[in-house]
């Protein structure tokens, strides 16, 4: 398999109603089958959330990784994604997620690095057109001088790859640190206070509201990679990952594969 480049693909973009957090864990499992049988053109999902969410990595321990009786008191699902990497702190109007499901051949004979920067450079391009100078820092983050904006994961399967990022546009660093036990360990010795120095939300450094920043980041998808058509989820691609949600990802036994 010979190396492609983004210009050689035709891009769809989806960007649907807000879904549960199991459906969405779901629908990239979906999608990426549907891109590597190429029944889909390769495609950028943004993610719209239809609640809180703490979405831990495919090899994370759940009692080391979550406060289980913090995220019920808080009315938090917590789930488990297909891709590794480490656990993430969702709330709707807070987050920009989206995923990018491609051809292998986009990140063919690449490093894990070298894709994940390849993966993220049109975004942090996107990022320096709002005046954020940001960049990329192995393996999975993207940061500035004011602190991390995101984290990404990616995982292949069956020659396509799959690459998402969760993006902190506003934060509650409080309820983050409160649910997720990481972040507690990495700051004890700092106090809470210093979570905002460790992830910088987007809407503090930009001034602009959620929408206007992902107009922006589709926009700059779209000059850059040749393109961007609308699309949507096919009722097909939904009814299978509806079944798939309720039977995998919505199940206390998958979401404690790690206990």
């Amino acid at each position: 398999m010979s190396r492609s480049d983004w210009g050689d693909h035709a891009w769809h973009l989806v960007h649907d109603v807000p879904q549960a957090p199991a459906l969405h864990m779901a629908l990239d499992d979906v999608m990426l089958d549907e891109v590597a049988a190429g029944r889909r053109p390769p495609t950028l999902r943004v993610w719209e959330w239809a609640g809180p969410a703490v979405v831990m990595g495919r090899f994370q321990s759940l009692r080391n990784e979550v406060d289980m009786d913090a995220a019920r008191r808080h009315g938090i699902e917590v789930v488990r994604r297909i891709s590794g990497g480490g656990a993430m702190f969702i709330e709707p109007g807070n987050t920009i997620t989206y995923s990018i499901v491609a051809p292998l051949s986009l990140v063919e004979g690449m490093s894990f690095e070298e894709a994940y920067a390849h993966m993220d450079q049109w975004v942090i391009e996107a990022l320096a057109g709002l005046g954020i100078e940001a960049w990329y820092q192995p393996l999975n983050d993207i940061t500035s001088a004011a602190g991390k904006i995101a984290g990404a994961a990616q995982t292949k399967r069956r020659g396509a790859v799959l690459h998402h990022v969760t993006m902190a546009y506003d934060i509650d660093a409080a309820k983050m640190l409160d649910v997720l036990r990481i972040g507690r360990e990495k700051l004890s010795d700092k106090g809470t206070t210093s979570a905002g120095k460790r992830v910088d939300p987007l809407r503090s450094q930009t001034g602009l509201p959620r929408a206007d920043v992902i107009a922006h980041m589709v926009e700059t998808f779209g000059r850059r990679h040749g393109g961007l058509v609308r699309d949507v989820l096919h009722p097909d691609e939904l009814g299978r990952a509806t079944a798939l949600a309720r039977d995998r990802f919505a199940t206390a036994e998958w979401t404690a594969l790690l206990p």
